[in-house]
């Protein structure tokens, strides 16, 4: 019975284990990912902040023809 008892414990402790290593891999993985997402959206903003106006004016910017 005390035999039994602890090869059920081990097996629950292996299982545990196993389940936390993959656990941890995963969280691994997702900082990754989001690792290189903050990075890539930096780019994306930078790009956009770098970014020129057009030359060409907005219908309020324009001013009217002279024979208005």
């Amino acid at each position: 019975m005390l035999e039994e008892d602890i090869e059920l414990l081990q097996t629950k402790l292996a299982f545990q284990e196993d389940t936390l290593e993959k656990l941890n891999m995963a969280l691994a993985d997702q900082q990754k990912q989001l690792d290189r997402l903050t990075f890539q959206l930096r780019h994306v903003t930078d790009r956009l902040r770098a970014m020129q106006p057009s030359d060409i004016a907005t219908d309020s910017e324009e001013t009217p023809p002279p024979h208005y």
